[in-house]
């Protein structure tokens, strides 16, 4: 199977610290841990290319190796000396999935013996540092989202901006954007990839995030850098690098540009008060579907991200909004390989008929969508509710995009813009519950995938039948839309962040029943996600 190759990091800073290396434990099933997984293939049509096009994806694809390089060292350390005492091929192949010793699917436990759980700021932070620490320490940078912390001399907290720790890794990036630039048909895409290569080196990377929005007709696009903050569990202020290339499909992207201009009606038909949805979403934003051939670093780290919703700048948000992108061909394979047998296994047989890829598709993009509705600073001052909610900023986010996104095809719906059947989207939306929570409850996305099933089970919207199987209740699930996008709304406005801690820790967990459906899955050879076959190769390009 090919498979990206691992690139070692040999030019880090050699001060920082990382893990102990510990010798791989024997029992082990690691056979089952990668069954886990389903290889995909990630290929496109390339006759839509250029040749000038085709000439850009080895620089592209180079550049993206570089995140990989980089996100291993934000997610665990030096690589070097893990890989080297993993004799057995299959936990070397384990620990590439993962970046590190610590399985992702599993709550984070560590596969690899001797090993303990895995620090909540990953390499982000000193290990010994407490919150308290942190929190008290005058200095200056220390919250952004660009910078390590680390210790000096005297063992106090310093900051080091990543542009400097990854000082030699980024001008070799940078320099190949900047190639590629001058390989690019389309201006928009040109002047984004040259303002991205300059981001690289100063940490500035709002210029090139506008510069990103503003590009409509390109083919080819790249979204690379330090971009989410998931990895980041001790605080969610570190963002990590990753990169996704992509080629657009102009078709679907057709269909999709037209919604763009229902985001105002939208955000004013919030069911909260007018103080939390105050804010106007920026609405010089499209909608694309595209086909994405390589993944590196944070996004192909254990469970793969199927849409993207960019950039995360609230600044940038506000003035001009967000891009949606749907990477139509993952869709189709988590769609096809996972959640058609999962829907066979646990939704009542008469609703099973309901499990569409058109619903699937536009419950995810409008997932992607609400991330630009709502709000994105606490309304008494506090400042971002990223930073009001610190480590749970993420799940509350992840969770508000699902059950808003719901929302707006409910109000799409009744307005006729959506003519498919309801049912379709509710049923489809709690297959998708199943499915997204065998991604582990210790992310974002799984803490917020069941605070909604909780809430949503609590609420009646749903049943389980005496053969196991799901009932959605469609009356109740409209209801139970509209209760939780309030709640979840509400605690974002007020900053409230002991009530986002309350719902983490008592709905955002998955109960014994659950835990047992979940296992008959496994059993019946499901796998949880997918892992890529990509590159040059795959592409016929080599």
């Amino acid at each position: 199977m090919k498979r990206m190759t691992l690139l070692l990091l040999t030019t880090m800073i050699g001060c920082f610290p990382f893990a102990e290396v510990r010798a791989a434990d024997p029992n082990a099933d690691l056979n089952e841990k990668l069954n886990q997984y389903v290889p995909v293939e990630l290929t496109t049509d390339l006759a839509k290319l250029s040749s000038k096009q085709k000439r850009m994806l080895p620089l592209l694809f180079r550049a993206a190796n570089i995140m990989e390089r980089c996100f291993w060292f934000e997610s665990y350390g030096y690589p070097e000396s893990l890989m080297r005492d993993l004799h057995d091929e299959k936990a070397r192949e384990f620990a590439e999935i993962n970046y590190g010793p610590w399985d992702r699917l599993n709550g984070n436990e560590p596969f690899v013996a001797g090993f303990g759980a895995k620090p909540l700021g990953a390499n982000f932070y000193p290990t010994d540092m407490t919150r308290e620490e942190f929190e008290n320490a005058n200095l200056p940078g220390k919250a952004g989202l660009y910078t390590f912390l680390r210790r000096d001399s005297d063992n106090a907290l310093i900051t080091v901006p990543y542009r400097e720790a990854f000082a030699s890794e980024m001008r070799e990036a940078s320099e190949l954007l900047l190639q590629a630039a001058e390989l690019a048909d389309d201006p928009g895409l040109a002047r984004y990839l040259k303002l991205r290569a300059d981001a690289l080196l100063t940490d500035d990377y709002q210029p090139s995030d506008l510069a990103w929005l503003e590009m409509k007709n390109n083919t080819i696009d790249v979204v690379i850098g330090p971009i989410e903050t998931y990895e980041d569990k001790l605080f969610g202020y570190k963002a990590a690098h990753t990169c996704y290339i992509l080629i657009k499909d102009k078709a679907w992207s057709e269909k999709l540009a037209r919604y763009s201009e229902f985001l105002p009606a939208l955000q004013a038909s919030l069911p909260v008060p007018m103080i939390y949805r105050s804010e106007t979403p920026g609405t010089d934003t499209d909608l694309n579907a595209y086909d994405v051939i390589y993944y590196a670093g944070d996004c192909n780290s254990g469970s793969k991200t199927i849409a993207i919703n960019l950039p995360n700048d609230e600044d940038v948000q506000l003035q001009k909004g967000t891009r949606r992108l749907q990477l139509k061909n993952a869709m189709e394979a988590k769609f096809e390989k996972i959640l058609l047998p999962i829907a066979d296994q646990l939704i009542a047989d008469d609703q099973r008929s309901h499990v569409t890829f058109d619903a699937f598709f536009s419950n995810t993009m409008f997932h992607e969508v609400a991330h630009g509705l709502g709000i994105k600073n606490t309304i008494d001052g506090q400042g971002s509710v990223r930073k009001a909610l610190k480590e749970h900023s993420g799940a509350i986010e992840e969770g508000k995009a699902d059950i808003l996104g719901l929302f707006m095809i409910q109000q799409l719906h009744e307005q006729g813009e959506i003519e498919a059947d309801l049912e379709d989207y509710y049923v489809t939306f709690m297959a998708g519950i199943f499915r997204s929570v065998r991604f582990g409850a210790s992310s974002a996305h799984g803490k917020a995938n069941m605070i909604r099933f909780n809430f949503f089970r609590d609420f009646g919207a749903f049943q389980r039948q005496a053969d196991g199987k799901y009932r959605v209740n469609v009356d109740r699930f409209g209801k139970a839309t509209e209760a939780l996008s309030n709640l979840l709304l509400t605690v974002q406005g007020d900053g409230d962040y002991a009530e986002a801690a309350r719902l983490v820790q008592e709905k955002g967990v998955i109960g014994d029943q659950l835990a047992g459906e979940l296992s008959l899955l496994e059993k019946q050879g499901i796998p949880v996600d997918v892992v890529f076959e990509q590159g040059l190769g795959v592409l016929g390009l080599e």
